[in-house]
């Protein structure tokens, strides 16, 4: 009997323990548990799932090129027809998912950055490699090549590192790159070149709230101001058709983006939407119809404007949100369509018929996502009488009965939306665990006018969005199906910042915070933040170089408060990230732990704003769903 309970004793000791995920090289996990294999055996085909979204048309092979990823990163793949293989064409160890194409096809333009630092440089793509066009160390825009192919208009940050100087080379030969016009500020970029080639429209973006046109002359670099500099007016983009139109997304007059025509200083609504906003457009190289798309209430319609007869033609789409209108020299108009059931794939519209086909269908781990859960609209009064938004997607009741727990994740901007899309990796949440998850859309957010959007400018007015959450969180409290009990937090960029500070103000209502890229305190993120960025981002969130924004950009700062963050947190960041530097995770993980609190730590070398790799986005994923399960669930993967 000795004998045998001593082998067994033994045999137990040298039991192996639990395999363990391998953490990628670039990543370090300070504080974050052994992940045990289990999390990526279970989450296995959620993770699996990719999209193929539309970028061009090649004129030469009239093939659609979509970014897909296959392997690490995205890559530039492409399509010969409708479902047929996606043929790899780019071959980079980052992502690479932007692709121009001169009129004749002779030049394939691509813009790339390294490791998601946001220094996006030009090259030429051609047999699989890509040729530096640009110098490699300052942040190029791609702009628009001219109607004949022959230049393209980019801007770069080369002078000053901060301003957005407009340029125009001839690609063919680099050593054309000309300086047109020296700028100030990092939101100035080229729009589209005037026929005949000798003057150009270039864009000036202030705010959401205000940006203005110039007519630029190429050869003297004079610019002409197309529009009221002095109105409080959005142009959210702009086109030069070919016969020199100048059509544009204005808010002029109106409360959201309607398509028109800017003509001697004053614009015209050409294409009426009483109600929501046109979100993008795009002109058919001959000029005979636009195309563009109308978000109504998150949802997308994709419609026909022909600019002759004025008359407008709707595509038939199911319910989902599509972007990225891409018009073929023919007329074919491609673009990306994700519902919770589809998730995000090239699609084509024929503008003849009014016939849309399918051209990708993307992997989805071997799972159906027609059964995966609808999004349902939650619209509750926030603290001041403001109507608030999302979208709720609740686990399935018969599979899951009784009080779930529930995720809010919110998104970044905050000039930004979340719309009914595919959930990727998160129906696992939903489908698996039966967990429900909200996305709110508080004040601040895109998609409901410009009086909205303007809700939370400024440090005087920023906090009014953390006290949407506080509605959301008194109306589940009254959801029958809803743990009010067990709710956590996540988000990322301003989502990030609108995490911690959740976390703090309601932190006796939540159970756990994963912020990502996020900010945590405003002063020193301003300080911080990339120079060809730092006005833009004072104009949303306050200047901290006067005194009295200064001290309630401080007193507002979740890192001014940490002390009463004391729920769990997981925190995630770029080691590359231009736009909220790792310094913002550094200091708020130091101080969580020096009061005594709880915080994880995934700092991945190689990412920016937000991991693009797989290998570091499965990491990060299996770590969240095991900080999740111990913190929402109470369970502790093994």
């Amino acid at each position: 009997m000795r004998l045998l309970l001593a082998a067994t004793l033994l045999a137990s000791a040298a039991a192996p323990a639990a395999a363990q995920i391998a953490k990628p090289a670039a990543i370090t996990a300070d504080g974050v548990p052994a992940l045990p294999v289990s999390l990526a055996e279970a989450m296995r085909p959620y993770a699996e799932s990719r999209s193929a979204a539309p970028v061009a048309w090649n004129p030469v092979t009239k093939a659609l090129v979509v970014s897909t990823r296959f392997a690490n990163v995205a890559q530039l793949h492409s399509v010969a027809g409708p479902m047929m293989d996606r043929r790899q064409i780019s071959f980079e160890p980052d992502r690479t998912s932007e692709l121009h194409y001169s009129r004749s096809g002779d030049v394939a333009l691509v813009q790339k950055d390294v490791g998601g630092n946001e220094f996006f440089q030009l090259y030429t793509l051609k047999d699989g490699r890509l040729t530096l066009l640009t110098d490699g160390k300052s942040r190029n825009n791609f702009g628009a090549f001219s109607a004949d192919g022959r230049l393209v208009g980019y801007t770069s940050t080369k002078r000053t590192g901060a301003d957005n100087d407009i340029y125009v080379m001839d690609p063919r030969n680099p050593g054309s790159a000309r300086l047109v016009a020296q700028v100030k500020g990092g939101g100035w970029s080229f729009v589209d070149f005037l026929p005949g080639n000798t003057h150009a429209v270039v864009y000036n973006y202030s705010s959401i709230q205000k940006s203005d046109l110039y007519d630029l002359d190429l050869a003297t670099g004079r610019m002409t101001p197309l529009n009221d500099l002095a109105k409080p007016v959005s142009y959210g983009s702009a086109q030069v058709s070919p016969d020199g139109t100048l059509w544009v997304l204005s808010d002029e007059g109106s409360d959201f983006q309607r398509l028109g025509i800017l003509k001697g200083g004053s614009f015209t609504p050409v294409a009426p939407e009483p109600k929501w906003g046109v979100e993008e457009f795009s002109i058919a190289d001959d000029g005979g119809f636009i195309a563009y798309l109308v978000n109504e209430g998150g949802t997308s319609r994709l419609k026909l404007l022909d600019t002759k007869t004025r008359r407008v033609r709707t595509a038939a789409l199911p319910t989902g949100v599509a972007s990225g209108l891409e018009i073929a020299p023919w007329g074919a108009v491609a673009f990306s369509f994700s519902s919770p059931k589809v998730s995000g794939d090239a699609f084509v519209l024929d503008p003849r018929s009014m016939k849309v086909t399918q051209w990708t269908a993307s992997e989805t781990g071997g799972l159906d996502p027609a059964k995966n859960v609808d999004a349902q609209l939650v619209a509750v009064k926030s603290f001041d009488g403001e109507d608030v938004s999302g979208f709720l997607f609740r686990p399935d009741p018969a599979k899951f009965p009784g009080k779930r727990p529930l995720l809010i994740d919110i998104h970044g901007g905050p000039e930004g939306q979340t719309q009914p899309s595919y959930r990727g990796a998160a129906n696992y949440y939903l489908n698996d665990l039966g967990i429900a998850i909200f996305y709110p859309n508080v004040r601040g957010s895109t998609g409901y006018g410009k009086r909205f959007v303007s809700l939370d400018n400024g440090p005087f007015k920023r906090e009014d969005s953390v006290k949407d959450i506080g509605a959301f969180l008194d109306h589940f409290a009254r959801d029958g199906a809803i743990d009010s009990a067990r709710i956590g937090v996540q988000g990322g960029s301003y989502g990030g910042y609108m995490c911690y500070a959740s976390a703090i103000r309601y932190g006796d209502r939540l159970k756990g915070a994963n912020c990502i890229v996020a900010i945590s305190n405003f002063v020193t993120f301003l300080e911080n933040t990339q120079s060809y960025r730092r006005d833009l981002r004072r104009v949303e969130y306050g200047d901290e170089r006067v005194a009295e924004q200064k001290a309630k950009l401080i007193a507002i700062s979740p890192m001014t408060s940490v002390s009463k963050l004391r729920v769990p947190l997981m925190v995630v960041t770029g080691g590359n990230d231009p736009r909220v530097p790792a310094s913002e995770a550094d200091q708020m993980v130091k101080a969580v732990r020096a009061n005594g609190g709880t915080a994880w730590h995934i700092l991945a070398a190689d990412e920016g704003h937000g991991f693009a790799k797989k290998e570091n986005r499965d990491y990060q994923n299996y770590a969240t769903l095991y900080f999740w399960s111990k913190n929402l669930l109470g369970k502790t993967p093994k």
